[in-house]
């Protein structure tokens, strides 16, 4: 294994030449784009790290997968999906369009932005605060890592130029969807901020992967959100090229515009990777290609 990741790595660092940074958020755009790693923990305790695993980087859009999983926890099923759908949207995650003409008001599904934000609405908690530390506690326990924490020059820098995200957030109010638009805002720029590195990536996905027990032996999420949240990540974690990627790769994995990939191989193994340069769909060029050539090489997927 340990052979196989350092050569996936030489192989494919050089595809985040043809990447781009995510320099819309202005803190990202001052990423490395030919950084690149992955960590891989086995149901059997056994971790492998190839390239840049020190480097740490923020969830952003990874963070999705846990705010659903609270929001879930927060209410039942039906009262979470009357207001985000289940289905791929097939349409660039930032998109505006189908919340006006499908269903208007009703994101498609929770891991796009709009969703995303209706799903961190649902969260409970008397304050912002209290609500991004029950965001914080779930990714920590799953991590296993109890100093993860928020990055705040991302913060800052996202909540400075998330103009499309509040533009978004108003009109989901608008239809009801949302009720305070500034705590939800405030508490999803946070959550996006969240710093972890390919280790705690791969701890996440292995928690999934054992139906969220975590590798302290620790019962953190119900068994049957694991197997939910898994779901979503298979049809709809890799944006709109989420298709392509469960036939090439197979596994469910969620991305992030940082450059992350966290994916889960049920009963087998969590992966973390991270690779900031950015293919047209905004999944990680370099990691990606990694990713499928695991897949494939391991004949990992679940399909």
């Amino acid at each position: 294994m340990q052979a196989l990741l350092d050569e996936l790595v030489e192989k494919h660092r050089e595809k985040g030449q043809d990447g781009k940074l995510a320099d819309y958020i202005p803190q990202l755009g001052e990423q490395n784009p030919l950084a690149l790693g992955v960590t891989v923990h086995t149901v059997e305790g056994e971790e492998f790290s190839a390239g840049d695993c020190p480097v740490a980087f923020t969830l952003q859009s990874i963070s999705k997968v846990f705010t659903l999983i609270l929001a879930l926890m927060d209410h039942d099923e039906e009262a979470v999906f009357d207001r985000v759908g289940m289905e791929p949207s097939g349409d660039p995650f930032n998109s505006i369009y189908k919340l006006e003409v499908d269903s208007p008001g009703k994101p498609l599904n929770p891991m796009i932005n709009a969703g995303a934000l209706v799903v961190s609405s649902l969260i409970r908690g008397r304050t912002v605060d209290d609500r991004l530390q029950r965001v914080l506690s779930l990714v920590r326990n799953m991590a296993d890592n109890q100093e993860i924490d928020i990055d705040s020059a991302v913060y800052h820098s996202e909540r400075a130029t998330g103009y499309r995200n509040r533009a978004m957030a108003h009109f989901l109010k608008e239809y009801g969807i949302i009720d305070d638009v500034e705590s939800t805002l405030e508490l999803y720029f946070q959550q996006c901020a969240i710093a972890v590195t390919c280790d705690d990536l791969a701890q996440m996905g292995l928690c999934l992967a054992r139906l969220g027990v975590n590798a302290s032996g620790e019962s953190v999420v119900p068994r049957e959100l694991a197997r939910l949240v898994k779901t979503f990540m298979i049809t709809t974690g890799m944006y709109n090229a989420s298709g392509e990627f469960a036939i090439y790769a197979g596994i469910p994995a969620k991305s992030g515009v940082s450059g992350g990939i966290m994916a889960s191989v049920p009963e087998k193994m969590g992966i973390g990777v991270f690779g900031p340069a950015l293919d047209e769909k905004g999944n990680s060029i370099a990691g990606g290609a990694l990713l499928k050539e695991l897949s494939q090489t391991l004949d990992l997927s679940i399909f």
